[in-house]
């Protein structure tokens, strides 16, 4: 699409509001409208954006790349995890990505763990390689925190080939001085590992390492076998790679997830947990009084949908979404697209679910919670998993299934129904994670994240949230060489 064509669709809907209004438009503005109009649908791109904010501007969003191949000079792809910290203490923002590579599953133990640090401008950022090939093949997961009680943040990486890595922060000279690594010896040759994270259990303020390991890439369909979800505990050096000490929390068929969170209020981090082979969520309760120790409790859920729930945990998000004073579960329904788990008085009871929505024919994947729209509650923002043969990526119709970002806007009451604002649709993306933060300090929320299976447009970016008095195009892409955006499919909702 050229320049006079794209001004001349964001025009569209001022023009349309000045006809609903009386005014008039020229001749020359009225063919040209007429002319874009009759070339066919908008793409989900340039649809005019229905979306507002609190203070009645509407919101639209503006894409910037942080690290992809062309800006980074190095061929990322299969992008996932994502984590920030400030890793040099310099006062900004800086982002730790993993990129898988392994995008066909071919057994190949490659990948890349990047860095970004950040300065005061959120489009200015320096790219570092961290880790890249068989030590970190296909990388899927990051946690950051400092595990050695020197200041400074340090980083696991979860391989999904292979094992954990750990990398120690240099400290002052993070950006120019090698980071030491270690594989830990107990978590060679385990693959899979699939998520990672980072928790002081005990609160004896050294953090504990906790995930699941889903025991090959590309678990057989239909499998029965059973791997583990557990915790790690470090010697005073986690570079002693023989330090790391492991402790199971339990065994399940292709465990998902097993992520530290407060659940039940009282101080301490529970874990939850996920099983994709079983289609069940649950959780540990942290009972520690001086050792660590976990209680197993099953999340029952009852309500909303049409379908029996499907739930594996894969990501989580968490919020009071009712207002009752406890934490709610965000998750991903395979039958239902995202739901809301409503956290009973007891957590021990059944959890009610609550339908968000879902955006068909995508494989909805990634998602956060936070207030968009600044209204004191919170929204959701989706990315999609583009699938299907590459041959159909030049397509332009809306048969064609892509990968899509929208949000969801909460109406007020989180059980009643939210509403979908789609922003874009191209022929490929896999949004994995988004991260939400107010990346140019003017008030509104902004996301990090990743995109995969697009290779050369893998990598991470970042979503600013753009407010204007009148309706204008939903997004702006970054690239002026993109995949084909399209329309949606069937009725808008």
């Amino acid at each position: 699409m050229n320049s006079m064509t794209r001004q001349l669709l964001r025009s569209l809907p001022l023009l349309m509001l000045v006809a609903a209004c009386g005014g008039g438009a020229s001749d020359a503005e009225t063919a040209a409208t007429a002319d874009t109009m009759a070339a066919g649908p908008l793409s989900v791109a340039d649809t005019p954006t229905r979306a507002r904010a609190a203070d009645g501007r509407y919101i639209s969003w503006k894409e910037h790349i942080i690290d992809d191949e062309a800006t980074g000079g190095v061929a990322i792809a299969g992008s996932d995890g994502l984590s920030v910290a400030d890793l040099d203490k310099d006062g900004h923002m800086d982002i730790v990505s993993v990129h898988e590579s392994d995008t066909t599953y071919d057994g190949v133990a490659d990948g890349h763990v990047r860095i970004a640090f950040g300065s005061a401008d959120p489009d200015v950022w320096e790219l570092m390689t961290l880790g890249e090939g068989e030590e970190v093949g296909a990388a899927e997961d990051v946690a950051i925190a400092d595990m050695n009680g020197d200041g400074y943040p340090d980083i696991v990486v979860a391989c999904e080939l292979a094992h954990l890595i750990y990398f120690q922060n240099p400290g002052p000279d993070a950006r120019t001085a090698r980071w030491e690594r270690v594989i830990p010896s107990v978590t060679l040759d385990r693959g899979s590992f699939i998520r990672v994270w980072t928790a002081d259990f005990d609160g004896d303020g050294r953090p504990e390492v906790v995930t699941p390991n889903k025991g090959a890439q590309n678990p057989e369909r239909g499998t029965t076998v059973k791997n583990t979800i557990s915790y790690f505990t470090l010697s005073p050096d986690p570079l002693d790679g023989d330090g790391w000490v492991e402790h199971e929390l339990t065994q399940v068929v292709i465990p998902i997830n097993s992520q530290p969170i407060d659940l039940d209020g009282d101080g301490d981090l529970d874990v939850l947990g996920g099983s994709r082979g079983e289609a069940r969520v649950f959780w540990f309760e942290n009972t520690s009084d001086g050792t660590i120790t976990f209680d197993e409790h099953r999340i029952e859920i009852s309500g909303g949908g049409d379908l029996p729930p499907r739930v594996t945990g894969f990501n989580l998000d968490y919020a009071d979404l009712n207002g009752d004073g406890r934490l709610d579960v965000a998750l991903r329904d395979g039958r239902n697209g995202v739901v809301w788990l409503a956290q009973p008085e007891d957590p021990a009871a059944v959890w009610t679910r609550h339908v968000i929505g879902d955006i068909p024919p995508e494989v909805l994947i990634g998602f956060a919670l936070a207030d968009i729209d600044n209204d004191g509650d919170s929204d959701l923002v989706v990315g999609a998993y583009s699938q299907g043969d590459r041959a159909r990526d030049a397509e332009t119709g809306p048969e064609a299934a892509g990968g899509r970002l929208a949000w969801f806007e909460n109406p007020g009451d989180a059980t009643a129904s939210w509403t979908r604002h789609d922003f874009s649709r191209r022929a490929r993306g896999m949004f994995d994670k988004f991260i939400p933060r107010d990346m140019d300090g003017d008030g509104d929320i902004d996301f990090i994240g990743t995109r995969g299976n697009s290779v050369p447009y893998d990598g991470v970016f970042w979503l600013e949230q753009v407010r204007t008095a009148e309706p204008v195009a939903a997004f702006e892409q970054a690239r002026a060489v993109e995949s084909v955006q399209r329309s949606l499919p069937g009725p808008r909702p």
